[in-house]
Order: structure tokens, then sequence, then C-alpha cells
């Protein structure tokens, strides 16, 4: 393939140019940083080799075989380095690119990824005049993510065992812009800095926290689930009530309590909830209470849990309701959490409403279980609830 003419570009406060030897230093130092080593595919431990073969070898390489456009992304006052930025696999003739970027430690909260990309893009589309360009991140990149979607790309699903070789069977997040597509202007793009989105993404890079709440039983704490807690989650889940009035696999086994982990730890890495161990005073594991994030409108959630036996009667399941809830309204953003139950489940109910959830009524035939339809009581708290 033709080699790309690598252009100069300055604009909005940086300066997008082809790497040159003297960058090796600045890039051996942003590349010692813990983000940048666990989500991009830079060596690890990264050595004064790899930046002298990037900037001397392989980005060059890139421009001469028409196959990479990797740009420096520098301070266009002080050309000071600030970041990485380009097409990190070109295919002129399918019309297509592959986006990647990195920011330099200390050139963070800047926009600066947010910048370059919208760049690029405009440079991809009308000069080289690409049809499509994708952007991907391993799942439970939300950094990543969310300069994407700040830059304008759609996001279209996930790759299953995606990830590049080494990272083990982790799936990836893949989005798209297209040249008709908008590119936000700044200020305008669906996840500024303080939107429900942004704020989301920065709670879900984090780790899960772990909050406590008072029960008539005790102080509770609720934390991330974890190995130590297989043999109780699979105890709770072969016991009657729970094969009644859930949806848990009947029978039960150890492997199903593994799933259960494996399903709680990819919630929270896509962002689409948290699943919470309830600890009673003893440590132990004596329950579990799970947030559901709607895809369908990003103002709701629901909710879903399940006490241990030995563990009821004692008010764990109302005060880490209460609790979960408080966090889905201050940290997420959410308007209305909802709680369904089989219509019967009186239990289910009573934890519910002493969390302050308003019980609205019956939906027929509402959830599928073992077979059948069955009717379930709805209900929800809502944000405005607490100020009444």
């Amino acid at each position: 393939m033709a080699p790309v003419e690598p252009p100069t570009i300055t604009e909005a406060g940086l300066t997008l140019r082809p790497w040159r030897p003297d960058d090796a230093d600045a890039v051996l130092r942003a590349c010692q940083d813990p983000a940048i080593s666990r989500w991009t595919t830079v060596p690890s431990p990264y050595l004064p080799e790899h930046a002298v073969g990037f900037v001397a070898e392989h980005a060059p390489a890139g421009w001469a075989a028409g196959t990479r456009a990797p740009f420096a992304v520098c301070d266009a006052a002080t050309g000071e380095l600030l970041g990485s930025c380009g097409l990190v696999s070109l295919d002129r003739a399918g019309g297509q690119g592959e986006i990647g970027y990195w920011t330099a430690p200390w050139a963070r909260g800047r926009g600066v990824a947010v910048r370059a990309t919208r760049i690029v893009a405009r440079w991809a589309f009308e000069s080289v005049g690409l049809r499509r360009l994708v952007w991907r991140a391993e799942v439970g990149n939300h950094a990543s993510r969310l300069v994407a979607l700040r830059a304008g790309f759609a996001m279209e699903g996930i790759l299953r065992r995606d990830a590049p070789a080494g990272a083990g069977e982790t799936d990836s997040w893949i989005g798209s812009l297209l040249p008709d597509d908008p590119i936000p202007a700044p200020g305008r793009e669906p996840a500024r800095p303080g939107s429900v989105e942004a704020r989301r993404a920065a709670v879900f890079a984090g780790d899960q926290p772990t909050m406590t709440a008072d029960a008539p039983g005790g102080r509770i704490r609720l934390r991330r689930p974890g190995p130590a807690d297989v043999d109780r989650i699979a105890a709770t889940c072969r016991d009657d009530a729970a094969i009644r009035w859930t949806s848990v696999p009947d029978p039960y086994h150890r492997r199903d309590a593994e799933h259960f982990l494996a399903d709680a730890e990819q919630r929270w890495a896509r962002g689409a909830g948290a699943v919470f161990a309830i600890a009673g005073p003893a440590g132990t594991f004596d329950g579990s209470m799970a947030l559901r994030l709607s895809a369908a409108d990003p103002a709701v959630a629901d909710v879903g849990f399940l006490i241990s036996p030995a563990a009821r009667n004692r008010g764990y399941a109302s005060a880490a309701l209460a609790v979960v809830c408080a966090w889905a309204f201050d940290a997420l953003i959410v308007h209305r959490v909802e709680w369904r139950a089989h219509v019967g489940n009186t239990a289910s109910r009573r934890v519910a409403e002493k969390a302050g959830f308003t019980v609205e009524g019956v939906t027929r035939g509402g959830l599928a279980h073992r077979g059948a339809r069955v009717d379930v009581w709805v209900g929800a708290l809502l944000v405005d609830d607490r100020s009444t």
C-alpha cells in the first residue's frame, strides 16, 4: 500500500505531528503509568528500548507502509508531549481505520484525548477519505469509552473474547464514527463533564464501594462478593424460599455460585450496575443485593435481593436496600428504582415497604418463572421520595 504523508495539524490548543526520535524520553516516562500499562498493548515493563523502537521505527514504518497513522499530541504553545492519538490500523482500500489514544499522566483532566480524537477523525475523513472509524476498548476501560462518546462515536455493542493476546478471555466494547455523524463541539458533547455518562464513567472506573448500614440485627456491610462467599451463596440459593420466589437454578451447584460471581464482576466492568454481598456482624455472607441499570432508560434501575435463611428477620435486607438506593440516586444519578416480586411474596414486599418503596400495582403474567407466567407486584422508590 502506498505511504501516507504525515501532516502536522495545529488546532484547539494542540499540535498533532509525526513522532520524532527525541520524543523517546517523554514516551518512556508516560508509559510507566499503570493505567496505560493496564489498558493498552504497550509492553510491560516498558523499557527505554521500547520507547526508542516506537518513535524511531514502529511509528515511521506505519506511515511509510500506509497501514497506520500515529501522531504525537503536543501542547501547541509549549511543544510539551501530552499523549498519543492516531489510527492504529488503516485500510484505505476498505475505507476504514481504527483509532487509538492515550494521555500522559501529567496531561489528564484537560480534554486532551477528546480534542485529539476529533482532530484525527476530521483528518481521516477529509484528507484520507475514510468512510468509517472504529473504536475498541476492553470492557471496563470507562475512561476510553467516555472519550469516544464525547468525540461522537456511537456505541455498537460488545465483541466477545476480543482482548489482545495475553490479556485473557476478556470482551471489548466497539463503537464507530461515520463522516456524516456530527462531531460534537466543545461543551455540547453528549458525555460532557458533569453529565450522567461522565459521572457514571468515573464511578465504574474505580473500585466497587463498600458501604455500611445499621439494622435491627446489627451493623451490616455491603461489599463486593468474592470467592470466599461461594459456599454460603450456594447454601442460600438451595433454600426452599429462594427456589420458590426467585429464578436461581434448581438444583443449585457450586459452579452456579461461581457463575454468579463472574456475572457480578462483568456487571460492574460494563457499567451496568452492581452486586453487593450483605455481610452481617460476623463478616460472613448473609445475602446479596443487586442493582441493575436500565438499558432503555438511564434514569431507571431495578433491584433484587436474597437473604440467607439464618439471617432472616434481622432487618438486613431493608437496611441494605435503603443504602443501595441512596448510592444509586447520589452516585449514579438514578431517578427511579423499581422493585418486583411474585404476588404472594410478602417477605419481599415488607422489605421494600420498610425501605420506603410504594407498591404501585400488579402486572398480570409479568414474569416467566419455571415454565409458567406469574403475576408480580410492582413498586418504586423515587429520588424525590427522600424529601417527603
